[in-house]
């Protein structure tokens, strides 16, 4: 058994409450996640991985690595992902963060294996909200990082903004089987901005878990959109002012046309 269940049970029992108030959005950060045994296992699988089988972004955005064929992936590492996306997570994942019918992602979409190599980043942004294929609307991110001795000044921490785009609330190094675990809206903005300077080309690596419902708050509720990346204070170029400044002027359906293109 990848983890002890009734640690995980413990957890959402008494940290339901530290979860629901978290700043800047509901969050919630847990070290010694799974057995470190099985996650040094995966880590193995992980770094045997042929580099031609990921996908790479690179852009402006981001530049970073995903694989998310669990047929790619080692036998480790699969039985991990399905235990992720078993029942016993995900009843726990219900009494931590009090959100009831959570359905797993067996296409692993956007999510799996992510890596960030010398370099490496991933800009401040609120996720994609719909699920196109399950027809299903994301509100759990789960995230196990994979970085043994990890040093916080090397990059690639997670970082949580207010909704204003005005300050890093809350900043997390990926260290070895630490899971951060946050609600998706759309005003959730995270990612990690600072781009990776490890030493030796050393690789920062996490697996990306994400869960649904049918349906949202109607508080939450938006039309279908792909990520929505952010600029931090003076991040952005003066074209990219102008092209806000114009969007003022260009209706939503245009502008949302636009933005579903360009992702």
């Amino acid at each position: 058994m990848e983890a002890d269940l009734e640690r995980l049970e413990t957890i959402a029992e008494a940290r339901h409450a530290d979860y629901q108030g978290g700043d800047p959005f509901p969050h919630i950060a847990i070290d010694d996640f799974v057995r470190p045994e099985v996650l040094e296992e995966v880590l193995a699988e992980v770094e045997a991985r042929d580099e031609a089988q990921w996908s790479t972004m690179n852009d402006r955005y981001q530049k970073k690595s995903a694989l998310n064929s669990t047929r790619l992936m080692g036998p480790k590492t699969r039985a991990l992902i399905q235990f992720l996306n078993g029942q016993e997570v995900i009843m726990f994942l219900e009494k931590l963060t009090g959100i009831q019918g959570l359905v797993p992602d067996p296409f692993l979409a956007g999510g799996g294996l992510h890596e960030l190599r010398q370099g490496g980043f991933l800009g401040v942004h609120a996720d994609f909200n719909f699920q196109k294929h399950m027809r299903l609307d994301r509100r759990i991110n789960l995230l196990v990082y994979l970085n043994k001795d990890w040093e916080e000044d090397w990059g690639g921490n997670i970082e949580l903004w207010d909704t204003s785009m005005k300050h890093c609330v809350k900043r997390y190094a990926p260290l070895f089987n630490r899971c951060v675990i946050f609600n998706t809206t759309d005003k959730s903005f995270h990612g990690n901005p600072q781009p990776v300077t490890a030493p030796d080309g050393r690789i920062r690596r996490s697996i990306a878990m994400y869960y649904y419902t049918n349906g949202r708050p109607e508080d939450e509720v938006s039309g279908a959109h792909m990520t929505l990346f952010q600029y931090r204070p003076g991040e952005a170029t003066a074209v990219e002012r102008g092209k806000r400044t114009l969007k003022k002027f260009v209706p939503p359906i245009v502008s949302e046309w636009l933005e579903n293109r360009r992702n």
